[in-house]
C-alpha cells in the first residue's frame, strides 16, 4: 500500500506542475531519497508504458516530467483545432457596450465610465476579435483608441452600428442618478 500512495503522490505532483521536476525536489516532497525515489518513477515509467495509457513519464538529465504519449498527439490536435466559444462576462458586456456606443474611445475613458480598470475586459475582447485598435489620440501619450469589429457586428446581428438599440434618455438619466447615488455611498464610508 505504502508504494502505491507514493505513486499517487508522485504521479499528483508532476500532473500539477506540469513540468519537468528535479528527482531530488521529488524525493524531498515524497519524503525518500533520490535513488528510492527514481526507482518509484522507473517502476510507474514501466507501468504507463505496459498498459495503453494516454500519458507517460520522461526523464530529462536529473528531472522528470508527465506528458502525452506520441500516438494521442492526433487527439489532441483535434480538440485544440476546435473553435472556442468566447463567454461574455457582465464585465465583458458592460465594455463593449461603452466601446460600441462611444467608439472610437481611449481605455482611460472606458475605465472613467465603468470607475474600475478594464484592462482585462478589453484585452479579452480584442482576444475574442470583438474590438480593434482603431488608432490614437491626438493627446499628451497618445492613447489607443478602441471601437468594435465586423465579429462583433456579425455577433450581435447588425449590419452596422447605426443599427445598435437607442439608449432612451430617461434611462440614462437613471443611470446617472444611481451612479451618483453609489458614489456618494463609498464616499461616506
Amino acid at each position: 500500500m505504502e508504494i502505491e500512495h507514493l505513486e499517487g503522490a508522485v504521479e499528483a505532483l508532476l500532473f500539477a506542475v506540469g513540468e519537468s521536476v528535479e528527482v531530488s525536489a521529488i524525493a524531498k516532497a515524497i519524503g525518500h531519497d533520490t535513488e528510492t525515489t527514481r526507482k518509484i518513477i522507473r517502476n510507474m515509467m514501466l507501468k504507463y508504458n505496459a498498459k495503453d495509457r494516454g500519458i507517460k513519464i520522461i526523464e530529462l538529465e536529473n528531472a522528470y516530467q508527465m506528458c502525452t504519449k506520441e500516438e494521442y498527439y492526433d487527439y489532441l490536435v483535434k480538440l485544440a483545432l476546435q473553435p472556442k466559444k468566447a463567454v461574455l462576462t457582465d464585465v465583458m458586456l458592460e465594455t463593449l457596450s461603452i466601446i460600441a456606443y462611444k467608439q472610437p474611445v481611449t481605455k482611460l475613458e472606458i475605465e472613467k465610465i465603468r470607475g474600475v480598470k478594464s484592462d482585462h475586459a478589453v484585452n479579452k475582447l480584442m482576444e475574442y476579435n470583438l474590438v480593434q485598435e482603431v488608432g490614437r489620440l491626438d493627446a499628451p501619450g497618445r492613447p489607443l483608441l478602441f471601437g468594435t469589429t465586423e465579429e462583433f457586428l456579425r455577433n450581435f446581428g447588425v449590419q452596422g452600428l447605426d443599427e445598435l438599440p437607442e439608449l432612451d434618455p430617461v434611462q440614462i438619466e437613471d443611470f446617472k442618478a444611481e451612479a451618483e447615488e453609489e458614489i456618494q455611498l463609498k464616499l461616506d464610508v
